[in-house]
């Protein structure tokens, strides 16, 4: 599946929204298509800017550090970001990672997803929880874009998929 064709998006999905499929590559080079992940439970994709930057570090450590805390909630977290997958699996390797990272270097997921940061060509720092409705189709459950310099309040999105 190419991500070229998805459409960009100026705002970011909203809540109820149909979210965009898309297929990137991880850290280790395996591909991830979120209408596989989904199928398994709500999927929390967190956009980040750029591996190597303290708040990103810290976000993404927090996240692999309660990674039973999200499976207890039947979730799976990812990170995206448009580094590349070799730069994501040293990043992984060297914080000891446990969640796929995705590589958006085409920006393409991004854009669809209405987190892109133009200015310095790199994601916002954005979480969408994505669920399967009733008719099997990927919706937006829960979203949020937060400033670049603010990282997620794990405890909030914890509390909301436990809804």
């Amino acid at each position: 599946m190419s991500t070229s064709t998805l459409p960009p998006r100026e705002k970011p999905l909203a809540v109820g929204e149909i979210a965009p499929n898309f297929t990137l590559k991880d850290q280790n080079r395996n591909d991830w298509t979120l209408s596989d992940a989904v199928k398994k439970g709500d999927v929390v994709l967190c956009f980040y800017p750029l591996a190597f930057t303290s708040v990103c570090s810290t976000e993404m450590k927090c996240v692999s550090d309660e990674m039973a805390k999200w499976a207890s909630k039947g979730s799976q977290v990812v990170g995206i970001s448009c580094d590349s997958f070799a730069v994501l699996a040293e990043w992984s390797k060297q914080l000891g990672l446990k969640q796929p990272l995705l590589a958006d270097m085409h920006r393409d997921v991004c854009k669809a997803y209405g987190l892109y940061w133009k200015d310095l060509n790199v994601s916002q720092r954005g979480t969408v929880v994505i669920g399967q409705s009733a008719d099997g189709v990927a919706k937006v459950k829960w979203t949020q874009n937060r400033e670049p310099g603010k990282a997620m309040n794990f405890e909030e999105v914890l509390a909301w998929l436990a809804k």
